[in-house]
């Protein structure tokens, strides 16, 4: 028997600056435009809300280098589940892709359809329920055309990117030249969230870590990086610099322009700045910019959480009719469609909640941060269970660095269940109900191949 042929291994064609452009491109994204109120809603004070945000980055740099790690070692497309069933077992790796489609991927589509509803809503008004009936008509919208097998080009991405890039420096330039005096009188001072100090930063920087959500890209670029043993920590390095900077820049002009008591009370931020520096017409100009970009991650993140369901399928004989894919259209129509009920049934509950975009948050926060916290326990875990396989980047300070992430995740998990309310314990619940599939399932072979 010939031994099997092995996959052409990615060109290292990536320079430091391309892998930086790369990950500041996926980092930075619409979560900008809708999550600085729910950070100030968790801050006692100016200081401490950038506090919250230079511990994001501080977070994000952790974080990433455990994911470079484990990346350069075990290059795979499936990326967590990957890790996860290589580290703990096909069935921890199971309970991640049952979580990734009910509770992970689905929130996180739904979050973003609540930011491009309240962005929406500015531009036509639905009523009380405006924003949740835009949220709802994006995503029937987008899963339909994903079911047609109509995929956005790399072009139109970029074009997209340039769009946000584009929205979030007119945001900044408009809070450095609008002042102070007029914003004040957006909105009555507002006390922050109740929940003490540790409820606070908790819940805070459950907010600030989804806005700097996409570092964990990083674990896709050690494989087509020019000498990643030396260059990976400075694209990290550096981009987490850019990502910080750029984020602090960003709301220190909030700040200058709402102040802490007024950004607490802002629903489009964006909108809200542009409408204050420039009048209604800019507004509208830059709600259309950020429910274009919006509309850009909900279709890229529907597009990606639906091969999940198809893993899922080949995996769980029970749930067979999710693997299959259209011949026609070339994708997986039945996981879309799958997909796209989860997520309007959470549109539903979001609707119902206060603010549909924390209602959300708090539906996916402690589920997403216990497997995050299983992903940094794997880089010493994989050490122990593979130690002579070559990792091209290995974690600095180890194993300090890998600890530092699995406390910071721990503590996430704790404060996004405690004080999260409702949404969490629901998420929580759904996870739970995924335990049953394990007796069903016939998981593939979790060997470090």
């Amino acid at each position: 028997m010939s031994p099997p042929v092995k996959a052409a291994a990615p060109h290292a064609g990536l320079s430091v600056l391309d892998a930086v452009a790369v990950l500041v491109g996926v980092v930075i994204g619409i979560g900008i435009f809708g999550f600085p109120p729910l950070v100030a809603q968790h801050s006692s004070s100016p200081m401490m809300y950038i506090a919250l945000w230079l511990a994001g980055g501080g977070v994000m740099l952790l974080g990433a280098l455990c994911y470079a790690e484990l990346g350069s070692a075990y290059p795979d497309s499936g990326g967590e589940y990957r890790y996860l069933s290589l580290a703990w077992g096909a069935r921890t790796g199971l309970m991640f892709a049952w979580a990734r489609c009910t509770v992970i991927q689905t929130g996180a589509i739904a979050a973003v359809a609540f930011i491009y509803g309240d962005y929406a809503q500015q531009l036509l008004d639905l009523g009380r329920y405006g924003a949740a009936l835009h949220a709802a008509l994006a995503v029937v919208a987008l899963t339909a055309l994903n079911i047609a097998g109509t995929q956005p080009t790399k072009r139109l991405q970029l074009v997209f990117t340039a769009l946000t890039v584009t929205a979030l420096a007119a945001m900044v330039v408009a809070g450095m030249l609008a002042g102070d005096a007029p914003a004040r009188a957006l909105g009555a001072a507002a006390p922050p969230a109740p929940g003490g100090v540790f409820g606070l930063v908790g819940m805070g920087m459950v907010y600030v870590l989804l806005t700097y959500g996409g570092w964990n890209e990083s674990a896709y670029l050690s494989g087509e990086l020019r000498d990643p043993a030396r260059n990976m920590s400075r694209v990290l390095l550096i981009g987490t610099a850019v990502v910080t900077g750029i984020y602090l820049l960003t709301n220190l002009a909030l700040l200058e322009i709402f102040g802490l008591d007024g950004l607490r009370q802002a629903s489009a931020v964006g909108a809200d700045v542009m409408r204050i520096a420039a009048g209604p017409y800019a507004a509208i100009l830059l709600s259309l910019l950020v429910c274009c970009t919006a509309l850009s991650t909900i279709n890229g993140t529907i597009m990606t959480g639906a091969r999940v369901y198809v893993a899922l399928g080949d995996d769980i004989p029970a749930l067979r009719r999710l693997g299959g894919w259209s011949a026609r259209g070339q994708a997986p129509s039945a996981a879309l469609l799958a997909q796209g009920a989860i997520t309007l049934a959470l549109v539903g509950f979001g609707a119902l909640a206060e603010n549909g975009v924390q209602a959300m948050v708090a539906y996916t926060a402690p589920v997403f941060w216990f497997f995050m916290l299983l992903v940094a326990a794997s880089v010493w875990r994989l050490r122990r269970l593979d130690p002579h396989r070559p990792r091209p980047f290995s974690v600095p300070l180890y194993p300090l660095t890998p600890l530092l992430f699995a406390l910071s995740c721990a503590g996430l998990v704790w404060s996004s269940a405690r004080y999260a309310g409702l949404g969490a314990l629901l998420g929580i619940v759904v996870l739970a109900a995924g335990l049953p599939l394990l007796r069903m399932a016939r998981p593939r072979p979790s060997t470090a191949s």
